[in-house]
């Protein structure tokens, strides 16, 4: 368990280079297809990989500011760059949605005929084949990280892999059936998408930056593991919260009021060992309060029986 954060540390850096690696190849290879097909759609997919690109190195830089230690001036570490680079990196898509939009219904109007339609199909397929292993990865590192930059990466790369789907259908249409207009409509429904998976980003960022409870299934955890120790009468006030890769937690344990402080601080250090076991990365405050005055003194209901 010691290892972990550690471990966490070093599959989130790895990610985030394998993302920029990847949109910088796909960078290059669907410019080239877009030069010999002159296709709307795939300039879509050609801007999408631009901006992948610029997101994944703002979540490089992010990443790695949010890993470094608490310090003298954040005490509460610097967790919260993930969630910033969440809404840089909507902040991206959108614009480039709103630009193959404006490119979309300027196609709509003046339809062209789209050139060299099977090399545009064969960058697509490659395109695919690499989203679909990096997404892949990234979805490996955020079950064992829960990093919300990666899962924001994740989320757009995995739009990347419909978006060429679409675009392989567009061209197909536009090459076998002589539909012109396929190009464009389909490069406006990539765009429609894109900004549905810019605001995905922004509503999960925002949970973070607002210190947004922890699911109901964790708290339920953390409930079930203070209502464990044999010696814990009840408890309240709990409160918990995400900051990058650190969880923070903090509750009021109800003891009995015969315990010398001494017994109390002993209990208090074994529930905080608990609960450390089953989140590695808390920053775990406990209050103990005497079962006996804990009725007048807490906030909230209690949590157990």
């Amino acid at each position: 368990m010691s290892n972990e954060p550690a471990q966490n540390q070093h599959l989130i850096k790895s990610a985030t280079i394998a993302s920029v690696s990847v949109a910088c190849f796909l960078i290059i290879i669907k410019l080239a297809a877009f030069l010999l097909t002159n296709s709307i759609a795939l300039l879509a997919t050609l801007v999408d990989s631009l901006l992948d690109a610029a997101a994944s190195i703002i979540n490089l830089i992010a990443v790695r500011h949010s890993l470094t230690p608490a310090d003298h001036e954040h005490r509460f570490g610097h967790g919260k760059a993930e969630a910033l680079a969440g809404l840089g990196q909507a902040a991206f898509i959108s614009g480039s949605a709103f630009f193959l939009i404006f490119e979309a219904g300027g196609r709509l109007l003046s339809p062209q005929v789209v050139s060299r339609s099977s090399v545009g199909i064969i960058v697509m397929i490659i395109s695919i084949i690499l989203t679909i292993g990096l997404v892949k990865y990234q979805r490996h590192v955020v079950k064992k990280t829960g990093s919300v930059a990666i899962t924001a990466d994740s989320l757009h790369y995995l739009s990347d892999v419909l978006v060429n789907l679409f675009v392989i259908f567009a061209l197909i249409l536009n090459a076998q059936f002589g539909w012109v207009q396929a190009d464009p409509i389909f490069g406006l429904g990539v765009s429609l998408f894109v900004l549905y998976s810019a605001w995905q980003i922004v509503r999960q960022s925002l949970h973070h930056l607002m210190d947004r409870e922890l699911s109901d299934e964790d708290r339920e955890r953390i409930i079930s593991i203070v209502a464990g120790h044999p010696e814990v009468v009840n408890m309240h006030d709990l409160r918990t919260r995400r900051s990058g890769q650190d969880v923070f937690i903090q509750l009021h344990l109800e003891l009995e009021s015969s315990l010398s402080l001494k017994e109390a601080h002993r209990i208090s250090d074994e529930v905080d060992s608990l609960i450390k076991a089953a989140f590695p990365n808390a920053e775990i405050l406990i209050h103990e309060d005497p079962d006996d005055i804990a009725e007048d003194r807490k906030e909230t209901p209690s949590l157990i029986n």
